[in-house]
């Protein structure tokens, strides 16, 4: 089990098959919301508490799962202060989701509620990924279009060893919203641009944390 501190409100924890065989716990029986299901995400709230000090007391939270792969799966927890706590359902909401990740697409657009959703997505990149960007994509940018931002990836790198990561990561911040070069077409015309290119590694430099 691994966990990350995304924000002060948001974790993401990958669980490998192994963790879930020790938890007798398999994707299906997290679609059907079951007891074990239950009792792991209760665990794995007490490990986030220890060992990052995400603390949930008093706070409503939604807690979102995805297989990224056969290999894992992926959970992002975000807690809600008492404030805000009216606009999401009362109780603690399992949100579970297949995904699949738009792997052979030459183009891939994804949506971001706010510049700093951007922003995050950005610092939270591996560095790794980050030196490899210029290989997995010939063109990243970012667009402002009616109050949302949009990342327009084109020339995609299919065969990029590095796809599978970048897809899960950006799935944590980002909505994928289509691969239609109509759609791009459409941004690039109407939208006003943020980042004509190299948006990914602009984002990290002038406004990553890390």
């Amino acid at each position: 089990m691994k966990i990350e501190k995304l924000t002060e409100n948001k974790i993401r924890i990958i669980l490998s098959t192994e963790d879930l065989k020790k938890n007798n716990v398999d994707f299906k029986s997290f679609v059907t919301n079951s007891s074990q299901s239950q009792d792991l995400l209760l665990t794995i709230l007490n490990r986030a508490e220890q060992e990052i000090g995400f603390y949930t007391k008093d706070s409503k939270i939604l807690i979102e799962a995805f297989a990224s792969s056969d290999e894992q799966i992926v959970f992002t927890i975000t807690k809600f202060s008492p404030e805000n706590v009216q606009t999401i359902s009362p109780k603690k909401t399992l949100t579970v989701k297949r995904r699949d990740l738009p792997l052979n697409n030459k183009i891939a657009i994804y949506s971001f509620a706010n510049f700093d959703s951007f922003c995050d997505f950005c610092d939270n990149l591996t560095i790794n990924l980050l030196k490899n960007m210029k290989n997995f994509c010939k063109n990243i940018s970012l667009y402002l279009y009616n109050d949302t931002y949009y990342l327009i990836l084109s020339d995609i790198n299919t065969n990029c060893e590095f796809l599978k990561c970048f897809y899960s990561s950006i799935s944590e911040f980002a909505t994928f919203i289509t691969d239609s070069s109509n759609f791009k077409h459409k941004l690039l015309e109407h939208g006003k641009p943020i980042f004509k290119n190299n948006a990914i590694l602009s984002g990290y430099r002038f406004f990553g944390t890390i």
